[in-house]
């Protein structure tokens, strides 16, 4: 099976971001052939200072790396590396019907959150379709928020083949994340747009400091508490074993452990993991070469892919290149 899967380089990558998806990336390397692309040309829609996108897709590389990304297992790329993606996307937008985009979900949301209603933003799911249909993907891991946007690309493909009588696009099937919903310091979701992330690579002292600011109620020490219902706990179950789970969970409930305490064992927790993926980034850094070594021998392969797939769109609809 081929899984595809895309990062938006649009800030830094929090505990959430680890728990909801990149750890799931981690698994899903050791068991299919894996494309995960930095989505730089996405980013244009909210990030329009050209150093500052620059340092962030350098920033997810080095994220990823660092976390386990094997590039001997997964493919680990750019999108702006493709361009047979933007060609795609063009072509796509010729058969699909202004009707489907209108009923994108996710557009009326950023809308009504302020965004600019930029054709860059109302045609986000045309490019998004040309990433995974020029990989001919087979499996696509997203939330149940993103499903939708699998859907239409599925439409999509459907078009396009109707529209030239070939079964060139393959239809992908949308993977849905098991990730739980990762509170944040405040008790909401876990978001960049609410202020309340723990950042992966701060400092280890940095991250203590927001994990002990997590907000939690005003039981006593010595009463006792039910950890479904502690925010910190949330976070806990999602760091430890099965088994250092339940120990906790026993705790909270016998009483005699304050807040603070279940803190310090749930910053322990996080830094066994942050730990050693700080240090690799830290390596990393130092070897930019390496990182962007990794970046171009993966855009080959991927690209590779891409121009078999768009060679056989072109065949289809009658586009003559120099190359053809």
């Amino acid at each position: 099976m081929r899984v595809l899967s895309g990062v938006q380089p649009s800030g830094k990558v929090h505990l959430g971001n680890y728990l909801g998806a990149i750890k799931q990336h981690l698994e899903a390397q050791e068991q299919h052939e894996c494309f995960f692309f930095i989505a730089n040309f996405h980013s244009l829609t909210t990030i329009q200072d050209a150093a500052r996108l620059r340092e962030l897709t350098r920033d997810v590389a080095l994220d990823y790396l660092a976390l386990g990304i094997d590039p001997a297992k997964a493919c680990l790329f750019r999108q702006s590396d493709i361009p047979e993606v933007t060609e795609l996307a063009w072509i796509l937008a010729t058969v699909t019907g202004k009707g489907l985009l209108e009923r994108a979900h996710s557009y009326k949301d950023k809308i009504a959150k302020g965004l600019v209603p930029s054709m860059g933003l109302f045609c986000y799911p045309v490019l998004m379709a040309a990433d995974i249909l020029i990989y001919k993907s087979d499996l696509v891991p997203v939330g149940k928020d993103q499903v939708q946007h699998i859907e239409m690309t599925q439409d999509m493909a459907e078009y396009f083949n109707n529209t030239y009588g070939r079964a060139v696009l393959k239809r992908p099937e949308p993977k849905l994340n098991e990730a739980p919903v990762v509170p944040g310091i405040d008790g909401q979701k876990m978001s960049k747009s609410y202020g309340n992330t723990i950042p992966l690579f701060d400092s280890a002292k940095a991250t203590r400091k927001l994990i002990m600011s997590i907000k939690t109620d005003s039981t006593p020490v010595e009463a006792p508490k039910d950890p479904e219902a502690c925010n910190v706990f949330a976070i806990a179950k999602l760091m430890t074993s099965p088994q250092e789970t339940e120990a906790l969970a026993a705790r909270y409930r016998a009483g005699g452990m304050g807040y603070g305490e279940a803190k310090s064992l749930l910053a322990e927790a996080v830094e066994r993991v942050l730990g050693p993926a700080r240090e690799r980034r830290a390596k990393l850094e130092a070897e930019p070469d390496y990182v962007e070594d990794v970046l171009a021998t993966a855009a080959r392969r991927a690209r590779a892919v891409a121009q078999e797939v768009m060679h056989e769109v072109r065949e289809a609809c009658g586009i003559v290149t120099r190359a053809s």
